[in-house]
């Protein structure tokens, strides 16, 4: 079975049939996820979309925690090398390509945001990833605007897309209902909302205004899980 657990904020571990797959471990800073046990974490892989705080404020401990494999762009994972996580659990890669892994492939995609080390270095470009694991294709956008690149998606036939909904840094929910149309994708989970004062979005209502126009927007709570 495979499923996603939200931890907040963009927070999220993959359980690919036993394979674990954290994206953007940002916890123990979050009030919202303060009954989150980081301590139960223990994925073979933790991706990064970018090295903003609300993102990677946790990897080093999870990292070393788990012993997982960081997987980040090259400017990115050269920081995740800085913060003393051995050299063969680093892997830098770029836009366009794809790792293959264990559980299956992951492609590295374009996002559009800035992105910064949280000392305020230079970290590459933001990203997104596509995960293709068994028969399911999943959109992991990461922190982005909405943009005509999410268009070379719609021919994947996407079974899920994680997209930001909370606008401010990001694609905002009207946003995000264009988005899922550029990637032709119906199941959407919302992430990057809620954390923050200028991120809060009324959720009802956001899940009105998916479902007027044909789509599924799933909220869980943090902690919970949904089958994908």
């Amino acid at each position: 079975m495979m499923k996603a657990t939200y931890y907040g904020q963009s927070c999220v571990e993959f359980d690919f049939d036993g394979h674990k797959v954290l994206i953007d471990p940002f916890i123990t800073h979050n009030p919202l996820a303060k009954d989150v046990d980081v301590d139960i974490l223990q994925p073979a892989y933790i991706f990064l979309t970018h090295c903003h705080q609300d993102h990677v404020a946790d990897m080093k401990y999870i990292q070393s925690k788990s012993g997982a494999n960081v997987a980040a762009i090259v400017e990115t994972a050269a920081w995740v090398r800085k913060q003393g996580v051995p050299d063969d659990k680093v892997i830098e890669y770029n836009f366009g390509g794809t790792l293959s892994l264990p559980f299956g492939r992951a492609k590295m995609v374009y996002a559009l945001h800035t992105n910064s080390t949280p000392e305020g270095e230079y970290a590459g470009m933001p990203v997104g990833y596509v995960f293709f694991v068994g028969d399911k294709k999943i959109y992991f956008a990461g922190d982005t605007a909405l943009t005509l690149e999410m268009k070379l998606l719609e021919g994947l036939q996407l079974d899920w897309a994680f997209l930001p909904i909370g606008g401010h840094y990001t694609m905002d929910t009207e946003d995000a209902i264009k988005a899922a149309g550029f990637i032709n994708c119906t199941n959407i989970i919302g992430i990057h909302y809620d954390t923050f004062p200028p991120i809060r979005i009324d959720t009802e209502g956001a899940k009105q205004k998916f479902e007027a126009s044909g789509l599924r927007l799933y909220l869980p709570k943090i902690g919970e899980s949904v089958k994908l």
